[in-house]
């Protein structure tokens, strides 16, 4: 059994060995993740597109599983769809799952299927931290964050550790560097999700402070491919990529649209994998998060990470192809998930919905 992931039957069976299985998952954690990275490269499927990270030589594939939102359900509810999501991604190859403790209970869902599925040994696991703590520079609320997140996800080393939208960045980037040499995890990393914080992200990156970044990148919003990508890709920096199909709005802009014939020219045989391949083919982007609570969006999104790529003609000539695409332009404008406003009913659209009545 994986060392750097407590499986869960196995500790509710042996309760009164625990102490004894943690001692030793912490001795053998980065011999088990080692070991995690040479299985992860060919998984379930050997055709499975993948990069190396540029810092470790560890292979991760190209499209990574997202958990904002669609992993997010109250307690209670059954979670047999988020499941065959997860078991699918797995099944195909997938090894790259984002998750964080502001997502609501997707902290607690990714722990539990990963503790579930023996294909998810090898799983490269991206969490977060965002706290500020009772005064300035205090450290405590951010170190009380991680402990829960270990003890959630079952795993006593994380992949990658990132600095959830930058927030208390002076602080949390130190920390999380002692706690990479500490052997608690293997990435120091930072995130935003909108493109006027790219140049923060570039600053941090041209001062050499993080292994990994994570960023917005859509063939909509190409902002990141600049200045960021290029800085990244120079100093060595592992890029994973958010909001690659913009929370939905590309699906919604092309729903009746014939997918061009020349998409199948670098294998995309729907809409999501044109988008997809789109962001994974340029050379700077590690791997492409994308979420969805629905098991059949993910046999669809699964295909994206085979077959070949599309070159920089090609992708030229893709963006040109959406720009003739009524309200392409205007995705900006609309609202996050169009058409799926009630689909997500977990602690995040509970929380949001309990403000709103507040204000009325």
């Amino acid at each position: 059994m994986d060392q750097s992931k407590i499986n869960r039957r196995g500790f509710l069976g042996t309760v009164g060995a625990a102490a004894t299985g943690l001692a030793l998952a912490a001795q053998t954690a980065a011999t088990a993740q080692a070991q995690d990275t040479t299985s992860a490269a060919s998984g379930s499927n050997p055709e499975v597109l993948t990069r190396t990270l540029p810092r470790t030589g560890e292979r991760v594939t190209t499209l990574g599983l997202g958990t904002f939102l669609t992993f997010d359900l109250r307690p209670g509810d059954r979670r047999d769809a988020l499941r065959q999501v997860f078991e699918r991604y797995v099944a195909a190859g997938g090894r790259v799952v984002d998750t964080s403790p502001l997502y609501g209970s997707a902290e607690v869902s990714v722990g539990q299927f990963m503790g579930e599925f023996e294909g998810s040994d090898g799983m490269f696991l991206a969490n977060k931290v965002w706290a500020t703590g009772e005064y300035l520079g205090d450290e405590t609320h951010a170190e009380e964050s991680f402990r829960q997140s270990r003890m959630r996800t079952w795993r006593d080393t994380i992949n990658l550790l990132q600095c959830h939208s930058m927030t208390n960045a002076p602080v949390i980037i130190p920390l999380m560097k002692a706690w990479k040499q500490e052997g608690l995890i293997r990435h120091v990393g930072v995130t935003h999700h909108e493109s006027a914080a790219q140049d923060q992200l570039l600053a941090i990156v041209e001062r050499d402070d993080v292994d990994f970044i994570q960023t917005n990148y859509s063939i909509f919003n190409r902002d990141a491919e600049r200045r960021l990508l290029p800085a990244a890709a120079d100093k060595g920096v592992g890029v994973l990529i958010n909001l690659p199909l913009e929370k939905a709005r590309l699906m919604k802009v092309v729903e009746g649209q014939p997918l061009p014939a020349f998409a199948e020219e670098f294998g995309a045989t729907s809409w999501a994998q044109f988008f997809l391949k789109w962001v994974m083919a340029h050379p700077a982007v590690t791997s492409v998060l994308c979420g969805t609570s629905n098991p059949d969006h993910m046999s669809d999104n699964i295909q994206a990470m085979t077959g070949p790529l599309p070159d920089e003609r090609m992708r030229a000539r893709m963006v040109a192809h959406m720009e003739t695409i009524p309200s392409f332009g205007s995705i900006g404008a609309m609202p996050w998930y169009p058409g799926k406003e009630n689909l997500y009913s977990g602690l995040i659209r509970e929380a949001q919905a309990n403000a709103v009545r507040r204000l009325q």
